[in-house]
């Protein structure tokens, strides 16, 4: 019994062997929707809103201001996003960075918020208001709508500090 019992597990084994060989062979690595997305808005933040914001941070760092390009369009493992980080120039005092984030949001598209921070020596408390200043559809992003919302948030800043 016991005999009969072993060749039928060999024989279930070599089966299930032989067919997981070629169903290994066969498959292709496919990324679900959810993903094509997620790279086709890293693909989007980087070609588009980076170009953008690099000429911003150039234009800043010409003017004497701390300016800085966070890229995270190519993480497998979060959700892409470009961020602008900015300090103004401050007589006498430190200015903190701030912060404007262009991320992938999967229900909405591209979302776009601002941390501003105003200079140490104009509040006796720190504290940091983070508001989203927008959101679009993935393919409406255009090098226009980026520009109108950073400039928002350098005036922003720049009234803070």
């Amino acid at each position: 019994m016991i005999g009969k019992s072993l060749e039928k597990l060999r024989s279930l084994l070599k089966t299930y062997e032989e067919r997981a060989a070629t169903a290994h062979a066969e498959s292709k690595p496919v990324h679900d929707e959810a993903e094509q997305r997620r790279l086709a808005c890293g693909d989007r933040l980087q070609k588009v809103v980076r170009s953008v914001l690099q000429d911003f941070m150039a234009e800043l760092q010409s003017a004497g201001h701390e300016a800085s390009l966070l890229d995270h369009t190519n993480t497998g493992d979060a959700y892409p996003s470009v961020t602008l980080s900015f300090a103004p120039r401050a007589r006498g005092g430190t200015a903190l960075a701030s912060m404007l984030v262009f991320r992938y949001d999967p229900r909405r598209g591209i979302a776009v918020q601002r941390d501003i921070r105003p200079a140490a020596t104009k509040v006796k408390v720190i504290t940091t208001s983070t508001d989203r200043i927008g959101t679009i559809g993935v393919e409406a992003v255009s090098p226009e709508w980026v520009e109108t919302k950073t400039l928002s948030f350098i005036e922003a800043v720049l009234k803070a500090n």
